[in-house]
């Protein structure tokens, strides 16, 4: 049986025409007899149906024809009619007698007549009904194309979407969702719930009958009445058969369909012919609906030709579309055949070599100049490696593991050192070149050298750099690098939280790499570099491990020299390797990572140092950077000393840097804008007057020679007889000429003073200006006062940045008869507040022993404060200056002019040690401290300092607070008025 194709249209199209359409002669198959009934009057020739194909129409059969031979040609239609019928399925009753049936909807296509379609009942009442009315030998029912839910876009509505709502819809609301126009259908077969129809012919919709199940009444339609033996009928006809026959080349479906449709129904005739190719096209539902409604033959033909001509369009896109993938599939497997046979050739002939071998002989040549050098366990792993090679297929994964293993493996510096810088003067020249400063770094790496220089070769360490930021910890790695004549290669472990970064992957991994220390090797391409280990006291800790942990081996020069890695797997030497790691504080590095350092303290600088280091490196630097000149701009000492106190107070010189980079960029931007503003139109200025002037020159010379030349050419008769008026006249010529003289060598001057190009005003930045290229001064001075007054005393501190200063200020809140107690602010830490509270009870202990009639401190509630109350500070060097604010409140007393002290105190007044000589040093110089109270175990961390930061200060170390309260308040104390008036 020939089923209808489904909403989505005819998938198949045809490939060749059927060999009855190529014939002249007559047959007996359905489609020469149907072209024989298209013939009719005009004898068209039977090789004229070459391009015939036909479709098909079950509409009524019984067409009348306009003309003379109207009975004739209706008796001819009735004959067709019986022949017709015989092809389908006879029943008792006869089609045209059922005037009410029962509504089937259709969800994706209408039925055309002579076609068959299975549909699905879900309705039990609508599924029983077809069966009763089979039963009772009137198996006949309406099949009517559903109409689109209002609002919604058909082509965006799924099948199961649409086969959902029919089955919801009931009644009146399926009624009024049914198109008019539909289709009488035999019912053939009921198996379970599908039900396949044969259509018959077309039906109008009149009244609805019943709900449920739905029934309804109908009328029978037919065609309009037209003329056979009409040109433009046959035209039509003609075109859609010959846009059937090239449709037919390219899908043999559509042969298939005819075979079955002439079976089934019968012969072809222009309705037919219209209702079959609209039935087997793949268009929408709305338009084979549009081609069921028109019962005109000669409009259905129109509409049915414009559909077969779409498909036409489509099955040759089809074909281009199919024919370039199969171009480009066969191209492709035509290229990789020739390739293989090309290299089975190749190799037959010995010309070239497979990927294996290739690899191979690659991988054995790079390992060839540093085979001696190789240690033999690496060899042993090499060779095996290959073999291994060699036998796995190209294809398998292990093979590109075992390749990228020995490509790492071959790519490593195996015994191949660079050789080594041992001059010592050398290497000092480079290191002074780049850094200022940094004195002990420097002595280090000397003695380094010289070590090598002895013993005839240089081994491995482990230096750390410890300092605040931007003092050069970074730089001054490379530099070394350069001093030594070694490759340098830098990574930061700043927030490191994977061990494979370190350690490597494992090879099974997909992905994996070696660690950051065999890819240094591979990078600098020598086995001594100088690794620098950037913001080692950052390292983190994560799920995939303890970084720090895994550097233990790395930085251990016992364990070093046969570093395993997890990728290599392989022990690998890196005790020839100079690890520098960099710090800003050393308490974050875990202690066993510290215990393998050797640590060196870089502290900040001073302003001295800052000065050398802004006017030798900075400046030159930004200058050159900027492409300013030295006579374009100054900045002047004053200024530069000015923007290093009040700008940039840290302890390195990244930000000193900076501000002088904006300073030189404003310059740049002033020096472009004046250019801008003033050359152009002074150049054009210039060039107009010169050349005014010139033409006045050269107008002035020419009349002077022609004058000249008219003088000559005077008749000598004029010249006896006008001698004295000659003579006056010669006097006022030179007159006039002396004055012509003068003019000119003016103008000459004005053109040599246009001519020449006048320079840019040089900018010079001052202390006075320094503020509109840099803005406000961002810090003010440490001092807050001149004579610190009853209860305050300054201290020193320790910061990131570098050494501060601070005051610690002591004041009576409450006093009354046991109401002693201590209150501190200025967001302190536990153990400053610990320190607080010693220092309360030392200054008790004191106080009783110097006036031990004073209950001050019993009956005084007291304020400590330590400004500036939004910044943490935390330590216990603070605890002597507590507790001489403490004493100076009691006493009544001041403490000595521009003294500051630091240290810790214990509750016997016992002096401790401290941290950050230097920086507190540095701090107090800044401040215009005079006299600095040190702990007497700070001594050699004193001596240790350059002189310049010693010069003028006058330090006493201490290991008892006595000594502290002697050198502080047994001086000559003023009265509280003088105080304030001073």
């Amino acid at each position: 049986m020939l089923k209808v194709i489904s909403c989505s249209g005819l998938q198949g199209r045809f490939r060749n025409i059927t060999p009855s359409l190529r014939q002249g002669t007559q047959s007996s198959t359905p489609l020469l007899r149907v072209l024989s009934q298209l013939r009719g009057v005009n004898r068209w020739s039977p090789n004229s149906c070459g391009r015939a194909f036909f479709c098909s129409d079950s509409s009524d059969v019984s067409d009348p024809v306009v003309g003379a031979e109207g009975k004739a040609a209706e008796a001819a239609a009735d004959e067709a009619e019986s022949k017709a019928s015989s092809a389908i399925v006879p029943t008792s009753p006869r089609p045209e007698d059922c005037l009410t049936v029962l509504a089937l909807p259709l969800p994706h296509r209408p039925l055309f007549p002579g076609f068959y379609m299975p549909i699905y009942v879900k309705d039990p009442k609508l599924l029983a009904a077809l069966v009763e009315s089979r039963k009772r030998q009137a198996p006949y029912a309406g099949a009517f194309l559903l109409k689109d839910e209002p609002g919604t876009e058909p082509s965006l509505s799924s099948g199961s979407e649409t086969e959902k709502n029919i089955y919801d819809l009931k009644g009146k609301e399926l009624f009024n969702r049914l198109h008019d126009v539909g289709t009488l259908a035999q019912i053939t077969s009921i198996q379970g719930d599908q039900v396949v129809l044969i259509g018959h012919r077309r039906l109008r919709v009149t009244e609805m009958v019943s709900e449920e199940p739905l029934t309804v009444k109908v009328d029978h339609l037919k065609d309009k009445p037209y003329d056979k033996d009409d040109d433009v009928i046959k035209a039509t006809s003609f075109e859609v058969i010959s846009t059937l026959r090239d449709v037919l080349k390219t899908s043999s479906l559509w042969r298939d369909h005819v075979q079955t449709y002439t079976q089934h129904i019968g012969d072809f005739n222009f309705p037919r012919l219209a209702d079959f190719g609209a039935a087997i096209s793949g268009a929408n539902k709305l338009q084979c609906q549009q081609v069921l409604e028109e019962l005109d033959v000669h409009k259905r033909l129109q509409l049915t030709l414009e559909l077969v001509k779409k498909e036409l369009e489509i099955s040759k896109i089809q074909e281009s579309i199919a024919k370039a993938i199969e171009e480009k599939i066969s191209g492709e497997q035509r290229r990789y055949l020739l390739n293989e046979q090309l290299k089975a050739i190749k190799k037959e002939l010995g010309l070239e070599t497979d990927d294996k071998t290739a690899l191979s002989a690659k991988f054995r040549e790079r390992l060839e100049p540093k085979k001696e050098k190789c240690p033999p366990h690496v060899l042993q792993v090499i060779e095996e490696e290959l073999t291994k090679l060699q036998l796995l297929e190209a294809s398998s994964s292990e093979f590109n593991v075992t390749r990228n293993y020995l490509d790492w493996l071959t790519a490593l510096p195996w015994g191949n050192y660079s050789d080594e810088n041992f001059d010592v003067m050398q290497a000092q020249q480079i290191l002074d070149e780049d850094h200022y400063g940094l004195t002990d770094v420097k002595e280090r790496i000397l003695e380094f050298i010289a070590v090598g220089k002895l013993r005839g070769s240089s081994q491995g360490k482990i230096i750390c750099l410890s300092g605040p930021p931007g003092v050069g910890k970074t730089s001054i790695g490379r530099s070394i690098a350069r001093a030594l004549n070694r490759k340098f290669f830098r990574f930061s472990v700043g927030g490191l939280a994977d061990v494979a970064e370190i350690k490597g992957h494992r090879r099974t991994y997909i992905g994996a790499m070696p660690g950051k220390m065999v890819q240094c090797l591979k990078n600098v391409g020598t086995a001594n570099p100088l690794v620098l280990i950037d913001e080692i006291d950052k390292l983190g800790k994560g799920h995939a491990g303890d970084p720090a942990s895994a550097l233990l081996e790395l930085l251990d020069p016992e364990q070093n020299a046969n570093f395993l890695d997890h990728y290599l797997d392989v022990p690998i030497d890196l005790s020839k390797v100079l690890f520098v790691c960099t710090a800003n504080i050393v308490e974050m590095i875990p202690n066993p990572l510290l215990d393998r350092m050797e640590v060196i303290s870089v502290a900040g600088y001073i302003t001295d140092e800052k000065m050398h280091i802004a006017r030798d490196y900075l400046e030159k630097n930004t200058r050159e950077a900027c492409g300013i000149k030295p006579e374009q701009a100054e900045l002047t000492d004053a200024a530069l000393l000015d923007l290093i106190e009040n700008y940039c107070r840290e302890a390195g010189v990244r930000n000193l840097q900076k501000q002088i980079e904006k300073i030189f960029r404003k310059i740049a931007l002033r020096l472009v804008r004046h250019e801008a503003l003033n050359e152009p139109p002074a150049a054009e200025v210039k060039a107009e007057g010169v050349q005014e002037l010139k033409e006045t020159l050269v107008v002035g010379e020419t009349q002077s020679e022609a004058e000249s030349v008219e003088d000559s050419n005077e008749d000598s008769n004029h010249e006896l007889a006008t001698e004295t008026s000659s003579a006056t006249d010669a006097v006022q010529e030179g007159e006039g000429a002396a004055d012509s003289k003068v003019t000119v060598e003016t103008e000459t001057e004005k053109i040599q003073e246009i001519e020449s190009p006048k320079t840019a005003e040089k900018v010079l930045v001052e202390s006075s200006n320094l503020s509109d290229f840099v803005g406000k001064p961002v810090f003010h001075a440490d001092r807050i006062y001149d004579q610190t007054p009853v209860g305050v005393v300054m201290g020193l501190a320790w910061t990131a940045m570098g050494g501060s200063t601070l005051y610690i200020e002591t004041t009576q809140i409450e006093q009354g008869e046991g109401k002693g107690a201590l209150h501190v602010t200025g967001q302190l830490g536990d153990v400053m507040k610990e320190s607080a509270q010693i220092a309360h009870t030392v200054a008790r202990a004191i106080l009783a022993e110097k006036e031990p009639d004073s209950p001050f401190f019993a009956n005084s509630k007291l304020h400590l404060h330590v400004p500036a109350g939004a910044t943490p500070k935390d330590g216990p060097s603070a605890g002597c200056t507590m507790t001489t604010s403490l004493l100076s409140l009691a006493t009544n007393k001041h403490v000595k002019k521009d003294l500051a002290m630091t240290g810790e105190v214990t509750l016997t007044g016992k002096i401790l040690p401290i941290g950050g000589v230097k920086e507190k040093t540095i701090a107090a110089r800044r401040s215009g401290v005079k006299t600095i109270v040190f702990p007497s175990a700070n001594r050699r961390d004193f001596d240790e300092l350059a002189a310049n930061v010693k010069e003028g200060l006058d330090v006493h170390f201490v290991d008892n607070y006595n000594e502290i309260f002697n050198l502080a308040f047994g001086h000559p104390q003023q009265t509280q008025q003088e105080t304030i008036l001073a």
